[in-house]
């Protein structure tokens, strides 16, 4: 099994508990590998539909000196300008809840998908309450990605869930706390599952190994959980805390879901700046703030 980091602990069952922040971060094992848009026809094929054709992404980071990297003027952005989400009612958003093993990766992976408004890592799939990190119970590491259908289907969420893991490299692993699952929400995710798996099986595939079940409830996880890879750049997270001075509202930003699958590896900061020229916002403010994430030191 390839892992890049040490493993983590496992997390042990238990009731009743108290979700409390940890003050430092362990390390992780990173069950997914790194997926370029080449070996991923998927996920090319949504991207193209999404943004115009696109080359294999690299991840060439500029160079940037100290006189370069003054943050700009940004009086005039607002939090809800650099946010897609303030342009889509929340009425018309759909969720899709998941998990792929450890949940930093998809996180990241989902996050740099046009469509895709919010995103935020946790643990669901269990009956334990108030689960953390520690004391995880019988719930799994998940995803949850907030969209907008109108953009992104659930249908190509799919897609991209199960060509970027393998559940039997998963399942088992460390109990329930890796699992490859999908929580449906309402009967229109369910069918839509059930005829994915049918097309894939009738593809030549295999029946998936991953659990599927009704959504009941999630649990937002730990601050340190959110955004993992885009916190790996402090530069970045201090530029963005100046349209959102909250951790709250910069982890739960379209900006900051992109910036995460950048800092991943799996965008391209070009492709960040096309698709901002289709976000409903004023031309000086889609100049400023691409400006802003374009100071940032990697």
């Amino acid at each position: 099994m390839k892992r890049d980091m040490p493993e983590k602990s496992q997390s042990q069952p238990q009731s009743q508990l108290q979700s409390q922040p940890q003050s430092q971060s362990n390390p992780k094992t990173r069950l997914q590998p790194q997926v370029s848009q080449a070996q991923n026809p998927q996920l090319q094929s949504l991207l193209q539909q999404q943004i115009g054709p696109t080359d294999s992404v690299t991840f060439n980071l500029p160079h940037t000196s100290p006189a370069d990297s003054a943050i700009p003027t940004i009086s005039a952005i607002s939090a809800k300008s650099a946010n897609p989400t303030s342009f889509v009612p929340e009425a018309e958003w759909h969720t899709a809840t998941l998990g792929m093993g450890c949940f930093w990766s998809p996180e990241a992976l989902f996050g740099q998908l046009p469509g895709v408004l919010r995103t935020r890592t946790g643990y669901a799939g269990g009956s334990t309450e108030k689960p953390d990190y520690r004391r995880m119970g019988d719930h799994s590491e998940t995803v949850q990605v907030d969209y907008d259908p109108g953009q992104i289907s659930y249908e190509q969420i799919l897609e991209v869930f199960w060509g970027n893991h393998n559940p039997v490299n998963i399942n088992g692993y460390k109990g329930r706390q890796y699992l490859s699952l999908l929580l449906f929400h309402n009967r229109e995710q369910k069918l839509a599952i059930q005829k994915n798996i049918s097309q894939r099986i009738e593809n030549g595939h295999n029946e998936p190994e991953t659990e599927i079940a009704p959504y009941t409830v999630f649990y937002t996880a730990e601050e340190r959980h959110q955004k993992y890879y885009l916190k790996r750049f402090p530069d970045a997270i201090e530029k963005l805390r100046q349209l959102y001075p909250k951790p709250q509202e910069l982890e739960g930003s379209t900006i900051a879901a992109r910036l995460n699958g950048l800092a991943k590896g799996y965008t391209s900061m070009e492709r960040i700046r096309r698709e901002l020229e289709r976000w409903p916002m004023g031309a000086a403010e889609r100049t400023r703030l691409s400006e802003l994430i374009g100071k940032i030191r990697w």
